[in-house]
C-alpha cells in the first residue's frame, strides 16, 4: 500500500481521507473492507521514512489536525522504481491494479506499457516453469508444484490480456 499513497501523492498533494477514498474507488468491492487508520498510519511510516512531507492544512477548523501530504524527491524516486519493478513470483493483483491506475491518473507511465513489462517478465518465468516440468520424472511431486506454478503464470497471463484491453480502450484516462 505504500507505493500506491505515493503514487497518488505523485498527481498531487492530499489528505488522508482523499487519499483513502481514492484508494477505495481503484480497489472497487475489494477495497470496502480496508481499515480507515491503515492510510494514516502508513502516511505517518512514509513521513518519517522521508518519502513524504506532511503539513497542517488551513481551511479546516473543525479538523485542526488534517495535513495535506506531498512527495518528497525521495517519494518521486521510490515511485519511479515501483513502477519500473516487476512483481514475481507472488504478484499482488490488487497492488498491480493500483499501480496501473495511479500511474495512468498521474500520468507517470502508460499503463499498457506496465502491462507489457509485466507480461514479458511472466512469458520468461512461463519458459523456465515449462522446462524444468519437463526435465522432471512423470508422477513427481515437484512436477506437480511446478505444473501448479505454470497455471498460475497462465491465469495472470489471461488476466494481463484483459487489464491491456481495458486500459487501451480506457486510452489510459483509468477505469
Amino acid at each position: 500500500m505504500q507505493d500506491a499513497l505515493l503514487a497518488m501523492l505523485a498527481k498531487e498533494p492530499s489528505h488522508g481521507y482523499g487519499l483513502r477514498m481514492r484508494l477505495r474507488r481503484a480497489l472497487g468491492p475489494l477495497g470496502e473492507s480496508m481499515n480507515a487508520g491503515q492510510v494514516y498510519v502508513t502516511l505517518a511510516r512514509l513521513e518519517k521514512a522521508g518519502l513524504v512531507v506532511g503539513e497542517r492544512a488551513d481551511g479546516f477548523p473543525d479538523r485542526p489536525d488534517r495535513k495535506v501530504y506531498a512527495l518528497t524527491p525521495a517519494g518521486q524516486q521510490r515511485v519511479a522504481a515501483w513502477l519500473a519493478e516487476v512483481n514475481w513470483p507472488k504478484p499482488n493483483l490488487a497492488e498491480f491494479h493500483l499501480k496501473l491506475a495511479a500511474a495512468a491518473a498521474a500520468r507517470l507511465a502508460d499503463p499498457v506499457e506496465l502491462v507489457d513489462a509485466q507480461r514479458r517478465e511472466l512469458l520468461r518465468r512461463l519458459g523456465e516453469v515449462q522446462r524444468a516440468v519437463l526435465a522432471e520424472p512423470d508422477g513427481s511431486t515437484a512436477g506437480l508444484l511446478l505444473e501448479g506454478v505454470a497455471l498460475r503464470l497462465q491465469a495472470d497471463l489471461r488476466w494481463l490480456e484483459a487489464c491491456e484491453r481495458l486500459w487501451s480502450r480506457t486510452g489510459n484516462e483509468g477505469a
